[in-house]
């Protein structure tokens, strides 16, 4: 097998879905999976001119590519159904192209309704923390005990490991959701979600590490936050940052915390993923308002231009292939 990873290296909503999608464009891939979480993370992907915000599907429908929910996964099964028929009834052919992995977890109606009392943390509440407690608890749902999945189901072991007769191996695009920030080991806890967001969840579902060609790790030239964590600092500037950049969340609408790009955070983050291709989005946000900030440490640099910005970073990571990305054909 061959696999390509998208991490997210922030706090979610990075961009991996455009990645991702721009990937899946591009490449050789024979599957597409995703690795981690559920309706709570939404990937907003702009196909033939039409926005779309999927949740659990991953990316490859959209280009007929056999695309695999992963046994890192919780499912909301009606949400699954009513996503399907969205993108199905915009012409993306979602029921001859997905698969479901017979070990992904499934959220209950109980998981939702104990999720909506959920105050401290801030999550999405559609059920995917006490979906993942009862995992791990040893008590919950899987996919292959739900009829209405049947049609979709799949051995993730025998879907990917296999040599056609021409010897051509699966080459297998893993698409994540959230964040390190977000990680349920790695993240700033408790103000985390309650799965693996690392290149450390592919490897859960399937992936052979040794198998693991490039990680693409994706990051904005700022930082977004959605929670009820103090993230945001005072800074005139973020209101402007916020309209310009459409700073609102994919799968609640509530509007992101902002932040300057952080070094230090990003480095770790970089190192921890196994990162060698490093894509930061948004740069054009950044030009529009004129203003390019970020810091190292407690230190603020303020930058003149895109152009500085851009190779202060590059001065980070030497040895990995670095894009500011003003659109995914930069990919």
């Amino acid at each position: 097998m061959i696999a390509d990873v998208v991490v997210g290296l922030q706090f979610g909503d990075e961009g991996k879905g455009k990645v991702t999608h721009q990937l899946a464009r591009n490449g050789n891939y024979t599957h597409v999976m995703r690795f981690n979480g559920g309706c709570n993370a939404g990937h907003t992907i702009y196909h033939e001119g039409k926005k779309f915000v999927t949740h659990h599907v991953p990316a490859g429908v959209f280009y007929g590519i056999p695309s695999i929910i992963g046994p890192g996964c919780v499912i909301d099964v009606a949400k699954l159904f009513k996503e399907i028929e969205s993108l199905e009834s915009n012409g993306i052919e979602v029921y001859d192209n997905l698969l479901i992995s017979e070990n992904a977890h499934i959220i209950t109606d109980f998981h939702r309704a104990e999720d909506k009392k959920e105050e401290k943390i801030g999550t999405t509440r559609t059920g995917n923390g006490p979906a993942y407690r009862d995992k791990y608890f040893r008590k919950g749902l899987r996919a292959v005990d739900v009829p209405e999945l049947r049609e979709f189901l799949v051995d993730v072991f025998g879907e990917l490991h296999y040599e056609d007769s021409t010897g051509k191996e699966p080459e297998v695009l893993c698409e994540g959701a959230q964040g390190f920030g977000l990680d349920i080991d790695w993240g700033d806890y408790p103000y985390v979600t309650s799965s693996h967001c690392t290149t450390g969840g592919a490897i859960l579902s399937g992936v052979p590490h040794d198998s693991i060609r490039d990680v693409y790790g994706v990051a904005k030239v700022y930082e977004t936050y959605v929670g009820s964590k103090n993230f945001e600092t005072e800074d005139p500037v973020f209101e402007l940052l916020r309209s310009a950049g459409d700073e609102y969340g994919a799968t609640t609408g509530r509007p992101r915390q902002i932040g300057w790009l952080d070094s230090h955070s990003l480095v770790k983050s970089v190192l921890l993923n196994g990162v060698n291709k490093l894509i930061l989005n948004k740069a054009d946000i950044l030009d529009n308002i004129k203003t390019w900030r970020a810091w190292d440490g407690d230190q603020l640099l303020c930058f003149e231009n895109s152009d500085e910005m851009e190779q202060w970073v590059g001065s980070l990571f030497p040895e990995i292939l670095t894009i500011f990305s003003r659109s995914p054909s930069e990919i």
